[in-house]
Order: C-alpha cells, then structure tokens, then sequence
C-alpha cells in the first residue's frame, strides 16, 4: 500500500473535482451579536480560514465572509453564545413570485 500524501486525502480531492466540475461552494453568513461578546478572541483562534479579526475594542468581525467554510468552530466554541452560522440562502428577485 502506498504511503498518502497531503495531495491523496479525502478533502484535498473534493476540492480538486469541485473545480473541475465547476460547482459553486455552499456559502454561510456569520452574525456576532456584540452586546453579547465580551471579547475574548476565542472564535478568531479557532477558525481555520483565519477569516475573523477583531476591531479596535477587540470585538470580531470577518474579512471575507465568502471564504467562511461553515465549520461553525468559531459558534460551537465561543462561551458567550455571541455567534451564529447559517448557511446563506438566495435572494428572490422581485420579478420572480
């Protein structure tokens, strides 16, 4: 059996065929209820994309929510229950009823 590279996983060759393929990603929307957040910085040390950052009060906010992957680390782990994902959904036309 062949020793798997990086390259060889699971995830690596979703992302190869998804391209291919031409399929769009799945895209989610962040909302971070301030009033709740009391700044601790936990969900910008658990997202992978490294897509959260924080103002000049320490509060959160994302830099590219089009790259957001959905994983919801940052909601699952965030002690103040500040944060939720939602998968976004597309906006009907008012032509279209």
């Amino acid at each position: 059996m062949a020793n798997k590279t990086p390259t060889d996983s699971g995830t690596a060759c979703k992302k190869k065929t998804a391209r291919k393929t031409g399929k769009t990603r799945e895209k989610f929307d962040v909302a971070f209820y301030l009033a709740w957040c009391k700044a601790c910085g936990i969900c910008i040390a658990f997202c992978p994309q490294k897509i959260i950052a924080a103002d000049k009060n320490g509060k959160p906010y994302m830099t590219d929510s089009d790259r957001c992957v959905g994983c919801r680390f940052c909601e699952i782990h965030c002690p103040d229950f500040a944060i939720t994902v939602s998968a976004r959904t597309p906006k009907r036309r008012e032509n279209d009823a």
